[in-house]
């Protein structure tokens, strides 16, 4: 499932610094976000999202990093690339090892 990036990087990134710039203003985080969420023309819940993420990133907020996150997911594609040769390797192996097999017998 991929998600359509509407907005850009610097467009997420300021709006999470609007939000943490006017945070005292207003009585909750929320507050701030849902004020400054039509202003940047996303929904309230997006930003909410960003500003967490963001938080996390900065070492505010427990969770997996962007960077990470990343990282991860670099590690699983090695790990599948991994898999499938090993599987490719098996097989041939194999193969091999089969044909071999028939070659000294029919010796």
């Amino acid at each position: 499932m991929t998600k359509s990036n509407k907005f850009s990087p610097e467009v997420r990134e300021r709006a999470v610094r609007m939000v943490q710039e006017h945070r005292a203003e207003y009585p909750s985080v929320w507050a701030a976000i849902e004020s400054i969420a039509p202003k940047i023309g996303c929904v309230p819940n997006t930003l909410h999202e960003w500003v967490k993420k963001a938080e996390v990133d900065s070492g505010q907020r427990l969770g997996i990093s962007t960077s990470d996150t990343q990282r991860i997911k670099e590690l699983e594609r090695e790990v599948k690339e991994l898999r499938r040769a090993n599987d490719i390797l098996k097989l041939a192996s194999a193969f091999f090892a089969q044909a071999e097999l028939d070659r000294r017998l029919k010796s």
